[in-house]
């Protein structure tokens, strides 16, 4: 009995003992753990969820669109996500114009890590813009605003010739001409002709200049609706239709809103921060989207609590050397 006792006693301890990882790359070590996190409960079991939910849409082959807010371009994540679209690892990307005009300044100077504690009246008294703890100088603004006054008199000419307005999407597609940072989405995006939908072109410093260039050129435009038709087309041609969608916004609803056309999202997967408590769309679960339509009722889905830098990071490299193969 006490022989079988000590057998019966290892073998429960090596079933305990957690896996040695040798030779594994970086990525495979930390798909080991996420999907270990499937077992431990709370957001962690969401997390790993959604790994199985990012490598099912690749491997059925849907059509994927990733959203996200400008913020999340502020942060390191812009160059994940120049990594994903140089890899065409998405179908189609949506999101606020900040992300446009952030993009374009970091190819010419890096925002500065700060912190959330400063003191906000001394940062304005230097000049400096603060996004939580991400700083942003003045004179990255004075080079936005260089840089677009004469792409915007490009777009007139073009405009002229056309003889039609240009649409969001056209006008980022031209901007990413103009990029040489192989560390830019616009850059890549074009590049690809992965298409970069923008339904609040007017918002943001972009915006403030475009009203500003048609104040001195009554005939400049942008036909804000000619997007639509390109959009639906993704959406309607695809067998299945996946959403990455980070954070909320108009970039959220702008994806999900469109996949009504064809009863639903197949497959989604959000990370927020918002509440669903105040009954705003960013802080709408999964869930709701059902009722609407917006969000297939037989949908491989998951929502994550949780902040964007922290958990996309670690979502990204459980899929990526799987999706990057074509």
């Amino acid at each position: 009995m006490k022989k079988t006792g000590k057998r019966t006693e290892k073998k429960i301890l090596k079933e305990k003992e957690l896996p040695v990882i040798k030779g594994k790359t970086d990525s495979e070590k930390i798909t080991e753990l996420v999907n270990s996190m499937k077992s431990i409960g709370f957001q962690a079991s969401h997390l790993g969820k959604a790994a199985e939910v990012l490598r099912e849409m690749k491997k059925e082959k849907a059509t994927i669109f990733l959203s996200f807010t400008s913020n999340m371009v502020s942060s390191g994540l812009r160059e994940l996500f120049a990594f994903m679209v140089k890899h065409k690892m998405v179908d189609a990307i949506i999101t606020s114009v900040g992300s446009i005009e952030e993009d374009l300044m970091k190819t010419e100077k890096p925002f500065l890590l700060g912190s959330f504690e400063v003191n906000d009246l001394e940062l304005h008294k230097k000049g400096i813009n603060r996004i939580g703890n991400i700083f942003v100088p003045n004179d990255r603004y004075i080079w936005l605003e260089k840089t677009l006054i004469p792409f915007f008199d490009e777009m007139l000419e073009k405009q002229k010739q056309k003889k039609k307005l240009l649409s969001p999407r056209e006008l980022i597609f031209e901007l990413g001409k103009k990029v040489k940072d192989e560390n830019s989405i616009l850059y890549w995006a074009t590049k690809n002709n992965i298409p970069v939908f923008c339904p609040a072109i007017t918002d943001g410093a972009f915006g403030l200049q475009l009203f500003s260039f048609k104040q001195r050129n009554k005939e400049f435009g942008i036909d804000v609706t000619a997007d639509m038709q390109e959009l639906a087309d993704l959406v309607l041609g695809a067998e299945k239709t996946a959403g990455i969608i980070l954070g909320g916004g108009t970039a959220k609803h702008h994806l999900i809103g469109a996949n009504i056309l064809r009863n639903g999202l197949d497959y989604a997967v959000y990370v927020s921060t918002a509440i669903e408590g105040d009954g705003s769309l960013s802080g709408a679960k999964v869930k709701e989207g059902i009722s609407w339509g917006k969000i297939n009722k037989k949908a491989e889905q998951v929502y994550i609590e949780g902040d964007a830098t922290i958990l996309f990071p670690l979502l990204f490299h459980t899929i990526k050397e799987v999706w990057g193969k074509k």
